[in-house]
């Protein structure tokens, strides 16, 4: 499935049940292969270190159920509105596992919407792991 405004409304909709009244809050949504739609929360913690990225929950979900995750997108809410989100380093090295072509939104001004789908590659010019695959990204076989 390609990334589109319901995904992002999914991930816009769990933000407001979840957190109907606080300023700052992250969630996020993805689809799957199937066209299932996964949606999941950060966990805050006190203790900075042991907080999770929105995306985390999705993307264990996903690989438990040995699909694949097609497209990805996080939104946060602070005291200026809900707002796109990249994923972070460490989520696109997660969703890296299903490959190049995988979808994630990108916080844009010039679009209408705010946003942009962008593939990991679009992220990833030159990504880390293509110098042990002959320059190309690894196989994402074992992960479908």
């Amino acid at each position: 499935m390609q990334l589109d405004q319901r995904l992002v409304d999914a991930a816009v909709g769990l933000l407001e049940r979840r957190w109907p009244r606080t300023d700052h809050a992250v969630a996020a949504a993805a689809y799957l292969a199937s066209g299932e739609v996964l949606t999941s929360v950060s966990l805050d913690n006190l203790n900075a270190a042991a907080t999770l990225c929105a995306e985390t929950g999705n993307i264990c979900r996903a690989y438990t159920l040995g699909e694949a995750i097609t497209a990805s997108v996080c939104v946060s809410r602070n005291g200026n509105g809900v707002r796109v989100l990249a994923p972070c380093g460490i989520c696109q090295e997660r969703l890296a596992l299903w490959g190049s072509d995988l979808q994630v939104a990108v916080a844009d001004g010039s679009a209408e919407c705010g946003w942009r789908a962008r593939t990991l590659a679009d992220l990833n010019p030159v990504y880390w792991a293509t110098a042990f695959t002959g320059g190309n990204w690894p196989s994402t076989a074992e992960h479908r």
